[in-house]
């Protein structure tokens, strides 16, 4: 029975996260460019990682995480953008983790589920895998890519256009994307309107896409935390650094911790080394831009 305790207390624990959240429809129609997606969205464990993973999202949505009664409520916002390579979302460690995290810090969290690759089993782990040597996986890839950066800007404009509602200040609303999560949150930069432009961003060990490598950074590019560790699987350290490069050189606000140790997807995953800590990093970073405030 004891060993069963903790598995029986995160159930618990999930299931009271998710208890009467509201889950809002980022389209009031299909979603653009995907009307005729027929797949259900799943969520499953039973996989080569055995690992909680959301797949098979051809409905975008917002699930609203209001403040939790431990903190006074800031008034702030963030979006929240799982990785998962484009074929599912890393929903524990980089989603349901890291609303808790935020709801406990009293800022008012948005878990974004973006369109994503048809998976045609029930692995989207395996499918991303064999994906990695199919020629064709990269042009659907980036195809999927430029919906899941449209639904961002839908849910920044939605979170913006709604702030009175949740008791937001519409000055302080931004987005935090893991790996194939941040190509979202840094790509919500490009392009903005003052519906959608990010008042800050999160890019934690993100990629990015060809066209914003090469895009100008914007002249009121908001200001950007960046977090990675140089022992990350893909290299996504290297691409930490260009886009704190290319951040600074237009003399845009931007913060970068390289960490020696941690790997890739470590998101809110203890590991008892400094990447644990980046969580704290982050709301220092906030709180000196003025952005963090009760």
């Amino acid at each position: 029975m004891n060993k069963l305790l903790p598995a029986l207390l995160c159930f618990l624990s999930t299931l009271a996260l998710h208890a009467q959240q509201k889950v809002i429809p980022l389209y009031p129609g299909a979603a653009p460019g995907s009307e005729n997606w027929t797949w259900s969205e799943t969520e499953s464990d039973k996989n080569i990682y055995h690992s909680n993973a959301i797949f098979n999202i051809s409905k975008p949505t917002l699930t609203v995480y209001l403040p939790d009664s431990s903190h006074a409520p800031t008034g702030m916002a963030v979006i929240v953008c799982p990785g998962g390579g484009f074929h599912s979302l890393s929903i524990m460690q980089e989603g349901y983790g890291v609303v808790k995290w935020l709801q406990s810090k009293g800022i008012t969290a948005f878990l974004l589920k973006y369109r994503l690759m048809h998976i045609q089993g029930s692995d989207p782990y395996q499918q991303e895998n064999e994906d990695r040597t199919r020629k064709a996986a990269d042009t659907e890839r980036a195809v999927v890519a430029d919906m899941a950066i449209a639904d961002g800007r839908q849910a920044l404009a939605y979170v913006r256009t709604h702030a009175a509602d949740y008791g937001i200040d519409p000055k302080r609303i931004g987005i935090i994307g893991f790996s194939a999560g941040g190509v979202i949150s840094v790509a919500t930069a490009y392009n903005a309107t003052p519906e959608n432009r990010p008042d800050f961003i999160g890019f934690v060990y993100g990629g990015m896409t060809p066209v914003t490598f090469q895009a100008p950074v914007p002249a009121d590019a908001p200001p950007l935390f960046i977090a990675a560790a140089s022992d990350d699987q893909y290299d996504l350290q290297l691409v930490a650094v260009k886009v704190y490069t290319k951040w600074v050189t237009v003399k845009r606000v931007a913060e970068m911790h390289i960490y020696a140790k941690g790997g890739h997807g470590f998101g809110l995953r203890k590991q008892n080394l400094p990447t644990d800590g980046w969580t704290d990093r982050f709301l220092e970073f906030l709180t000196q831009q003025g952005l963090l405030k009760n």
